[in-house]
């Protein structure tokens, strides 16, 4: 029955977001809120510059409609949503600058680096005191948990940050954010499901549903981009939610194409820096791989392959 459950709940949340959707693309040309694509990127992108972006208003809106109708409302599962919402208020913000102020790159590193990390330790401190764990963390393969003491607020709040940025930047092709991020929700919600996190499960569900009907319209062609506002609010419930449930190094396992995509920005940019060399013919990956002539439905697929393997896997060692 809670697998039903969590089946229905994907359903509905999918059914929100493909009702909604179109209705927020056409707010979204009104108040012209079209993408800029950055020059230094591939060329082939630049037949999208002005498609609608902040689409990840309607993932949000479906996720939240989900989540308050599915049942019963537990102090875990607000947390879980009041950072899911923090983080995508936090992305609307920048996608807004850039929108409204003409500013390419939106809000200054520094600035999102640190709500990021205030966000990020709220999490962690609220965890590590209801938590029956306490500052334990599990250690995946080993089936054991280490206690992280007063490094576990750090830490957490490492993950997170780490989390989301690594989601946002995986967030550069036609479907592949919205895609990855369904499968692993997928997963957490297997997980919460089978371990007794229900309201987890639920939430996750419902965050899978509405990246699964945000991929109708996010497909290639994209008939809309999420943003900032959609690939921060992901991450930051991915992340979330792998931390109510004591898991949260099986995340960088099963989101592994999350994991890679950022270390390709941090080996490119220190490989040039250290070197004056790049390793890779542009960073974030997904790009490398089409600079080295697959087309963008490729490579999208074939992450979303690898990211099914990846979760097949964690399924065996959580």
């Amino acid at each position: 029955m809670e697998y039903l459950q969590i089946g229905i709940t994907t359903a509905i949340a999918f059914i929100i977001t493909v009702i909604g959707t179109p209705l927020t693309i056409p707010v979204l040309k009104r108040i012209k809120a079209g993408q800029s694509i950055r020059e230094e990127g591939p060329k082939s992108h630049m037949v999208k510059s002005g498609t609608p972006t902040m689409g990840g208003i309607a993932i949000i809106g479906a996720v939240l409609i989900t989540c308050f109708t599915a049942g019963k409302i537990t102090t875990d599962l607000v947390i879980i949503i009041v950072a899911f919402v923090a983080f995508g208020a936090l992305g609307f913000i920048d996608d807004f600058v850039k929108v409204s102020l003409k500013r390419n790159l939106g809000l200054t590193a520094k600035q999102k680096l640190l709500l990021q990390i205030i966000i990020a330790a709220c999490l962690a401190l609220y965890q590590s005191r209801v938590s029956v764990y306490g500052t334990s963390v599990f250690i995946p393969f080993v089936n054991m948990y280490l206690d992280f003491g007063i490094w576990y607020i750090p830490f957490i709040s490492f993950v997170v940050v780490s989390m989301v940025n690594s989601v946002n930047l995986t967030d550069g092709l036609d479907g592949l954010a919205s895609g990855v991020t369904l499968i692993v929700a997928l997963f957490l919600a297997l997980v919460g499901t089978t371990y007794g996190f229900t309201t987890t499960a639920i939430f996750c569900a419902a965050m899978a549903g509405a990246c699964f009907g945000f991929l109708m319209f996010n497909k290639h062609p994209a008939k809309v981009f999420m943003g900032d506002t959609g690939s921060l609010a992901l991450g930051g419930g991915i992340a979330a939610a792998a931390i109510m449930m004591n898991i949260e190094l099986i995340i960088p396992i099963a989101g592994g194409v999350y994991v890679a995509e950022a270390l390709s920005v941090v080996l490119q940019v220190a490989s040039f820096k250290l070197r004056g060399k790049r390793i890779f013919k542009m960073a974030p990956l997904h790009h490398h791989f089409e600079l080295s002539g697959w087309k963008e439905t490729k490579v999208v697929g074939v992450f979303w392959m690898v990211t099914f393997v990846l979760c097949a896997i964690s399924l065996l060692v959580v």
